[in-house]
């Protein structure tokens, strides 16, 4: 069981006991409330002016750094409640924030403010034969359901996300992050006061009732798009459930292979940074995977380095042969997502057993090879099916905010689009303007 697929990732899925059971009515009609202010302020979001959308998540930043005090008041509340339920150390690391995290979730807000407005952009124009003039025109989706683990950041990124793309979004994050997430979704709704627009733009569902997220399934009508990011658990349920259409953000279960061409002095760094540099995100890479002709001249160097860092390394026997401090890996580690500081090793025959076994055992999230060979970095950026495919570059870098995009609301692993990080851009959807001059179809 992975950290992500726990039970408290799961505290926003009721049990099969509590599905089959009616819901309380007045949480039915708190959320049928909630439901109709989302769509009163979706329809003032979609022709709201860029500035003022600009200005309220400048706002709702500035918000966050004078209420620095009171938000790290309420994640505190947050971890000790979270300590006192006997949290796993690695997902009390996940919910903690402290000044430098809560200024980074500022700052997200306005690398999001700064990025050109997604919605109007001209997608396509053309002219037809008879004088017809078309147009495709980017446009918000409308009210977002967004359905997440106990990561207070998540909070921010999301609203910050909607409000830039002109949508309204409810919130239903973890209940572990149920103070946390309070306090930064007043900063979000001062920031809307302040620039004009309704601050029922973005709602938190006010409870920790697990039966609210049945019901955000079955808001179709209300809901245009539900975002669930969590585990692989609470991603199924909602893909079983859902009335309506689902971005799914899966688990990250990330490699990285050293390639028989790899620098062994950059193998060595983007290894280390793509486990270590922090654990408990999706985009940490879960297994390595090395060419066997140099496994023996550059394994144990990179293993000795991450033994050092704190992580317990499990090996196949070619890996035990040249590292035999590490323990022996079993199959189920091949399909693992730790979130910890925990790697799988594994020894290959050449890249394409290295191709083969991300295809087989990946989750399609993040995977990087490491190698001089433009050939074979070709190669695997064009056989590896996955969202973010990395040439010499560390796995940590599946991020939005990475990418330029301000923040994400989670990383798509599904084939349809969105796929990859789903910034402001990814949260519009299109309609045809077609302007004629008094024709007539024949």
């Amino acid at each position: 069981m992975t950290p992500d697929s726990m039970p408290y990732a799961l505290d926003s899925g009721p049990s099969q006991h509590h599905r089959a059971a009616a819901p309380d009515p007045a949480l039915a009609s708190e959320m049928a409330e909630i439901g109709q202010r989302a769509r009163a302020a979706a329809s003032v979001l979609a022709t709201a002016p860029a500035a003022a959308k600009t200005a309220a998540l400048g706002a709702a930043a500035a918000a966050m750094r004078a209420g620095e005090s009171e938000i790290l008041a309420a994640n505190a509340r947050d971890l000790a409640e979270a300590e006192g339920e006997g949290l796993a150390p690695v997902l009390r690391e996940r919910l903690a924030l402290d000044p430098k995290r809560l200024g980074a979730i500022a700052a997200g807000l306005e690398a999001i403010a700064e990025l050109p407005d997604p919605v109007g952009r001209s997608l396509a124009r053309w002219t037809r034969p008879n004088g017809l003039e078309i147009e495709r025109v980017a446009v918000p989706l409308g009210v977002i359901g967004i359905i997440y683990e106990s990561r207070p950041n998540v909070t921010a990124d999301a609203g910050g996300l909607a409000l830039k793309s002109g949508n309204a979004a409810i919130l239903r994050g973890g209940s572990e992050s149920f103070h946390s997430s309070r306090a930064l979704v007043a900063a979000l709704a001062k920031g809307l006061r302040e620039a004009g627009l309704p601050e029922t733009a973005i709602q938190l569902v006010p409870t920790r009732d697990r039966a609210a997220v049945g019901l955000m399934l079955a808001m179709n009508g209300v809901i245009d798009i539900i975002v669930p990011r969590g585990g692989a658990s609470l991603i199924e349920r909602v893909q079983r459930e859902s009335r309506i259409p689902v971005i799914a953000h899966l688990e990250g279960l990330c490699h990285t292979y050293i390639d028989a061409a790899a620098d062994p002095e950059k193998a060595r760094a983007i290894v280390l940074n793509a486990k270590m540099r922090r654990v408990s995100i999706c985009g940490a890479t879960e297994t390595l995977l090395v060419d066997r002709r140099v496994a023996a001249s550059q394994l144990p160097a990179i293993l000795a380095e991450l033994h050092a860092a704190g992580c317990e390394l499990r090996g196949d026997p070619q890996t035990l042969a040249v590292y035999p401090a590490a323990a022996p890996a079993t199959e189920a580690d091949w399909r693992t997502e730790y979130l910890d500081a925990i790697l799988a090793v594994r020894v290959v025959d050449g890249i394409g057993e290295a191709i083969d076994h991300i295809n087989r055992w990946g989750s399609h999230h993040t995977d990087a090879i490491v190698t001089e060979d433009a050939g074979a970095a070709e190669r695997f950026l064009r056989e590896i099916d996955s969202a973010i495919v990395l040439v010499n570059a560390s796995t940590q870098f599946a991020d939005g905010g990475e990418f330029g995009m301000g923040a994400e609301i989670g990383i798509s692993t599904q084939r349809l689009p969105p796929r990859g990080p789903v910034g402001a851009e990814q949260l519009t959807t299109y309609k045809y303007l077609v302007r004629g001059n008094g024709q007539v179809r024949p």
